[in-house]
């Protein structure tokens, strides 16, 4: 057992209480983790509100989270990767809704997890898994060249600000959609535009058209119909049917050791940098899931067991 946070029945943010959660039982391939901080996400606000419930199985009463990072506590007998002691973070999405990584300590399997950035502490790293691993591997299927003009559309949000980074990686000229954190996407090297009306106009006077549109945020792909060159391709993490319609990859992000590690090293080097919201304690998970489901968060919010 373990101090965490936890929900009995789908609801709003009211349904969230602190107490004693149980624990996954170590087994040979698992972890046990000392918890820094638990990352949260739009997902988890629709997983609460039972959104998701058609799409994976449930067991209440349900711990919040798939992001987390902390202190090594324990490994199982075959886990050579990490030892005690060390910091790794995770996307920790199991197949089964129930145990998530909002709670003092954790058990999870080593295929979620990898050793954590060592240039940010890990309260910062645990803002890093979801968004990080889904802008990666959207990027990564778009394969996006040198020389390419990407528009992401809520480009500062949490998963917006790694694409942007990813993209620019990849040789790109990237243009984001933002309601008022321009400045912010200045310091990344992003062209900002706003959000809704006058945003065709904008993009069109940076540049006739773009080769990739990247949608992280939803009903922006008829909008940017026009605006995409011949032959130009089309990604998205919110809509499928219209990903796929256009021709277009839809990545519902998957957990990935491989990918979690490359990241770190990015983040390592310097050429990602990580945006922290904020941190709320368990206590404040409540406002924090408030603050999260009405939407405009630039970067990442991290609860905190304190």
């Amino acid at each position: 057992m373990a101090r965490g946070v936890y929900y009995s029945e789908f609801g709003g943010p009211d349904v969230l209480q602190v107490g004693e959660v149980e624990t996954l039982p170590m087994g040979p391939d698992t972890v046990r983790l000392r918890v820094a901080g638990a990352g949260i996400n739009p997902v988890d606000w629709k997983i609460m509100r039972g959104f998701l419930a058609g799409a994976f199985e449930h067991h209440f009463p349900v711990v919040p989270g798939w992001d987390v990072a902390g202190e090594v506590l324990e490994v199982g007998p075959s886990v050579p990767e990490l030892r005690p002691g060390d910091t790794a973070y995770g996307y920790a999405r199991l197949d089964v809704i129930g145990h998530g990584t909002a709670a003092e300590e954790v058990v999870l399997p080593i295929r979620t997890l990898a050793k954590a950035p060592t240039t940010i502490d890990p309260v910062t790293a645990a803002a890093v898994p979801l968004a990080g691993l889904t802008a990666f591997q959207l990027i990564r299927r778009l394969d996006i060249q040198p020389g390419e003009t990407v528009l992401v559309h809520n480009a500062a949000g949490g998963v917006g600000q790694f694409a942007v980074q990813y993209a620019r990686l990849a040789g790109a000229r990237v243009i984001g959609t933002s309601s008022r954190n321009h400045e912010h996407l200045r310091d990344l090297g992003v062209e900002p535009v706003p959000y809704g009306e006058g945003m065709s106009e904008a993009v069109r006077a940076i540049t006739g058209e773009v080769d990739v549109v990247v949608d992280l945020i939803g009903g922006v792909l008829d909008a940017s119909d026009a605006l995409l060159a011949e032959g130009g391709r089309v990604g998205s993490i919110t809509d499928a049917v219209g990903a796929h319609k256009r021709g277009g990859v839809y990545v519902f992000v998957r957990p990935s050791r491989d990918d979690l590690i490359e990241i770190a090293q990015l983040i390592d080097t310097g050429d990602v940098k990580v945006d922290l919201a904020g941190t709320m304690t368990f206590n404040e998970a409540a406002a924090a899931y408030e603050r999260l489901e009405n939407g405009h968060v630039r970067g990442k919010l991290v609860l905190v067991p304190r």
